[in-house]
Order: structure tokens, then C-alpha cells, then sequence
């Protein structure tokens, strides 16, 4: 049988529509579509994929089990490695992983692993499927510091070994960076995110919502006062960054952390029945070009009013760090790609609200440290770009708060908690993943890090027991 090298096309909503809501963008594969691309799996006897996961997902597993039209059985194999995979199977750059490690991609379009991942996800969600697990109790206690992706693996990894998990969030609501940075549009809330908790709520674990570690308690305190055997920080990296230029204290000048988080947590995506609503005006800036920056601007192209959103990138298309799906979809849905430039300065108005972004131009030179070619500014090339509102979306930085409130902790030079290849801090007891460690990084990689970091908790505490 001849080998297909041509996937199958998952079906979206059209750019002219969805630039006006915040439905769901990607609306996923029927049973027919799923198996058909199953079929194109070669079920390899060294599954290379498998090694582009950085949670070593059994993939042909799952995959087989699509093909035999056994959705049940392929929910059961794929939460044997994946404790969120709806949410796994919309957000994580699977073009850079598991995809691009499948033999398929060798000679034409690999396998569609995140779109088949999605489907088992949804119909588990739809089935409202359990995770079947057997759990011994083992009498100990284990305190997880934010819900994010990494917290949440780390939580349930745990809570299956028999561990009573109990997760720490500083917000009102659960899902880190799943709630407040990604956009309803990518990642549906109350349909995906909120359910995956409620699968780990139903496993036991334990939340507990506006409880700021260090402040509302402190890190060495779970340990030595509360009764926890360990203890994991996932609190990731979203203290925002700018650029330090002139202008930035104008208003509606806003971090992409600011924006997002009032966008998709405090639902001002409603516009002016929302709480919080978020002023965009008719023309909006974002500059940044990683996924953060992809999100930023398709949130504010869908705002009512806004006519135009310019997307200020300082390199060229061919070195934007976000998604290559993301990129497609926001040209489809008119974003206007400014490559090669740079803000300079923001100008103001009497009345001190942003009005014009006066950038340069840029060209290429020599590769920078991190092996991308360096932007340099052409001389001369100065011009404005109005605007009403700027969301700066050039990265973040480790929050500091548990780095300042506990004693002993090491970090580095940009204040990421230092840790071993098992996520162990400087701390006998405390271990850390995810952004607070690695620096902001995907979905996927802080799971893997909190998976990995349950498996060292679990192998010492036995140890200690035995």
C-alpha cells in the first residue's frame, strides 16, 4: 500500500468570521477524519516520535486504538503519559516535537499527532470519561505552588502514587497560564480547561485558590509547620518585561502579562458588559513575535472598534519564534505584519494616552547568542505608526516572591530557581519546574518537568520510608 503524505485538514472557522468572536478557532477532527489519519500512522518499530515528546507519550499506542475505532481504549492509553491531553493537543508546538521526529515528515506531512491527541481529549471530555486509576493511600502529604501546566502534571502524577496533593493558586481561578495567557479562541475555558481540572479534583487532588505562597504562607513553613512530606514550585514566569524606552508610562501602554491576563481571566473579551474592560481604541500595536505576541493581537483584532492591529517585529518572518499555525491564522484574519522594525519611543497626548509609535527599521547582521542573526538599525529610517493602545510582548521574567521569602533557595543571574535533573532546589525537600526554572517555555516542557519532578518526590520519600 502506498504511503499518504498528505494529512488530513482539520476544519476551522473561516477568517471572516472568526475575527469577530472568540469561538474556538480549530474545530477539531470527526471520528472519520480521526481515523483516516490515523491510518497514515506507519506504526514504526522505533517510533522516533515518541522521542520528540518531552513526555514520552506512547503515541502509535494511542494512535492504534483510534484506528480500531476504540476512542475509550485510546483515553485510557494516552492519560497512561498525559494527564491534560485536550489541552495538550490544541496549545503544544507539535511541529517541533513529536511531528517533526515522525518518519512520515522525512518525504511529506507527518502524522497529525496533536490534532489525534485533541480528539481523544474531547471525547473523553464529551464521554465525561474518568481516569481510571486504582490509588493505594500512602499517608503523605505533598504541596504543589501553582496550577499552571506543570503544577497541574506534578499534582496528578502524584495523587495516582497514592499521595495526598494538595495545589496552592495565588489567583481566583485554577489553570495558570491555561486560564489568563492563552485566548478562549486557542483554548476554550469552561469546555476544556476547567474540565481537565475537574479530572484531577475527581482523582482527589485538593485546590486551594487566592493563597499567595510567600506571602499568604511561606515555602519552608508547608514544610516544617503544615505537615507536607514535599514540595513543588510551578509558580512559572510571568512578571512582565518592556523594553525601556521612552514612553512606556503612557497609558494604554500594557504588558502582554496585563492584557492577556484581563482579556482571558477577567473576561474583558466581553467588551463593555465585562468588569474589567480593556481599552483598545481603533488601532492597536503589539510588538513581540512569539506566541504571546500571535495572542496579544488576535485578542485585540476581535475587540469592537478596532480597525487595525500591527504586529512590530525587530527580525524577519523567518526567525518569529511562535507557532507557524498561529503566524497563518493571524495573517488570515488581516493582522498587519510589521517585520524589521522596532519601537524607539512612544508618543503621547495632552491628556498622557499613547498615540504613535515612532519605530526604525532594521536589517540583519551577524548571529546574536542565541544563534538568530541580530537586528541592526538602518540609519535614517525612522517613521510612525499610530496607535491608541501598545501591548509590549517581548517576554517575561521569574516572579520573585518565593526567590525573596525563602531562605537557602538558589537561583540564577535572572532570579529562575537553580535545580538538578530531577527538579531538587538547594532545599532538602523542595523541588521546582516549569518557566520558574527553565524560563518561559511551552506547555508541554513544564508538564514533562513536573512529571518528572513527581517521579524524584516519589523515589525519595519511598526511600526515606523503606
Amino acid at each position: 500500500m502506498p504511503l499518504n503524505l498528505n494529512r488530513v485538514s482539520m476544519p476551522e472557522q473561516e477568517p471572516g468570521q472568526r475575527r469577530h468572536n472568540f469561538q474556538e478557532v480549530n474545530l477539531g477532527l470527526t471520528p472519520e477524519l480521526a481515523r483516516a489519519e490515523a491510518s497514515r500512522c506507519l506504526f514504526c518499530k522505533r517510533p522516533t516520535c515518541i522521542d520528540g515528546c518531552p513526555v514520552g507519550i506512547n503515541i502509535p499506542f494511542f494512535i492504534q486504538a483510534i484506528l480500531d475505532d476504540s476512542p475509550e481504549e485510546a483515553v485510557r492509553r494516552i492519560r497512561m503519559d498525559n494527564s491534560l491531553p485536550a489541552i495538550c493537543g490544541r496549545v503544544c508546538p507539535q511541529e517541533i516535537q513529536c511531528e517533526k521526529t515522525c518518519v512520515l515528515n522525512k518525504k511529506g506531512a507527518p502524522v497529525a499527532i496533536g490534532a489525534l491527541e485533541r480528539y481523544v481529549g474531547d471525547y473523553a471530555i464529551r464521554e465525561c470519561l474518568a481516569t481510571e486509576c486504582n490509588i493505594t493511600e500512602n499517608g503523605l502529604k505533598v504541596a504543589v505552588v501553582g496550577s499552571g501546566p506543570s503544577g497541574l502534571s506534578c499534582a496528578g502524577e502524584l495523587r495516582k502514587l497514592g499521595y495526598a496533593v494538595t495545589v496552592f493558586e495565588a489567583l481566583h481561578e485554577l489553570g495558570g497560564v491555561l486560564t489568563y495567557g492563552i485566548p478562549e479562541f486557542r483554548l476554550p475555558k469552561e469546555a476544556v480547561v476547567q474540565v481537565e481540572i475537574d479530572t484531577l479534583k475527581a482523582l482527589g487532588v485538593e485546590f486551594k485558590t487566592n493563597h499567595l505562597v510567600g506571602k499568604t504562607s511561606l515555602a519552608a513553613d508547608l514544610l516544617d509547620k503544615d505537615g507536607y512530606a514535599a514540595v513543588y514550585i510551578a509558580t512559572g514566569a510571568g512578571y512582565p518585561q518592556f523594553m525601556q524606552i521612552p514612553g512606556e508610562d503612557l497609558n494604554y501602554v500594557y504588558s502582554a502579562n496585563e492584557f492577556l491576563t484581563r482579556m482571558n481571566l477577567m473576561r474583558a473579551y466581553k467588551g463593555d458588559a465585562a468588569a474589567t474592560p480593556v481599552f483598545t481604541g481603533r488601532r492597536v500595536g503589539v510588538i513581540g513575535g512569539g506566541n504571546t505576541a500571535m495572542d496579544a493581537a488576535r485578542c485585540a483584532l476581535r475587540m469592537p472598534g478596532v480597525e487595525k492591529v500591527s504586529l512590530i517585529y525587530r527580525r524577519s518572518e523567518n526567525e518569529m519564534p511562535a507557532r507557524i499555525e498561529e503566524v497563518k491564522h493571524a495573517k488570515e484574519e488581516g493582522i498587519d505584519f510589521q517585520f524589521l522594525t522596532a519601537p524607539v519611543e512612544y508618543l503621547g497626548t495632552a491628556e498622557g494616552a499613547v498615540r504613535a509609535a515612532r519605530c526604525v527599521r532594521m536589517e540583519l547582521g551577524e548571529p546574536d547568542a542565541s544563534g538568530r542573526r541580530r537586528p541592526v538599525v538602518i540609519p535614517g529610517s525612522e517613521f510612525k505608526i499610530d496607535v491608541d493602545a501598545v501591548v509590549v510582548a517581548i517576554g517575561t521574567q521569574a516572579n520573585p516572591i518565593i526567590a525573596q521569602t525563602t531562605p537557602g533557595l538558589a537561583t540564577n543571574k535572572w532570579g529562575y530557581i537553580i535545580t538538578d535533573e530531577n527538579g531538587l532546589t538547594s532545599i532538602r525537600h523542595i523541588y521546582a519546574g516549569g518557566d520558574i526554572v527553565s524560563g518561559a517555555a511551552t506547555v508541554i516542557l513544564a508538564m514533562g518537568a513536573g512529571r518528572n519532578a513527581a517521579r524524584a518526590i516519589h523515589e525519595k520519600l519511598s526511600e526515606m520510608a523503606s
